[in-house]
């Protein structure tokens, strides 16, 4: 069959639609071998790389709060990492040394599962920082806690980026949203509030 100019036109040259097709399909493939979200994190990444904040909560602990015999100083007390969750924050240290991320300052709160997901991920670099401890047994706390949390983090100007190892209670009222266990929220301080840039999956 007689192919027109006209038709050419319309729907372009037979190879150039075959090229198109075989691409589309290589594309597919190739962001179903790297898993959702892949393309979207890139964002985040080149965010971190220009110096900004990240809120990561804590690697996998089972459980929910902690023990009713808990004791700051005392990890035996508490709701710790399991194997999976020492594995995760591992991966989270690689990845953002695989990211060429610049990471400045780590501050974590003072439970034993943040400071185990620090030290973990980003070896000899973590500091204590009360004002990131877990409100979850008391609620009273949010709002004067967050209040200051909020405060120190809108005064960072880099260079480099700011972690943060923290809880999910935290995080939520920070940024109003939720954070698996090792998901991270990339936030940059905006006018005194926290503008949220998008996640790092755990």
């Amino acid at each position: 069959m007689a192919v027109t100019t006209g038709t050419l036109a319309r729907n372009g040259h037979p190879c150039k639609r075959r090229a198109r097709v075989w691409l589309g399909a290589l594309w597919a493939a190739i962001c179903f071998a790297l898993g959702p979200g892949t393309a979207t994190a890139q964002s985040e990444w080149l965010e971190l790389r220009s110096g900004s904040i990240v809120l990561l909560r804590h690697a996998n602990a089972p459980g929910v709060g902690d023990p009713p015999n808990f004791v700051m100083g005392d990890c035996s007390t508490q709701r710790n990492l399991d194997t999976q969750g020492q594995e995760q924050a591992r991966r989270i240290g690689e990845l953002f040394r695989q990211q060429r991320v610049d990471v400045r300052r780590v501050l974590t709160s003072q439970w034993c599962r943040t400071r185990e997901t620090a030290e973990l991920a980003f070896p000899g670099r973590a500091q204590e920082a009360r004002l990131f401890n877990s409100f979850f047994e008391e609620p009273a706390r949010r709002s004067p806690q967050t209040a200051e949390a909020l405060r120190l983090l809108t005064q960072w100007k880099g260079p480099g980026v700011l972690v943060v190892v923290t809880h999910q209670v935290n995080i939520s009222a920070l940024t109003d949203m939720f954070a698996a266990s090792g998901e991270g929220v990339v936030v940059r301080p905006v006018q005194g509030k926290l503008q949220v840039i998008g996640r790092l999956q755990p």
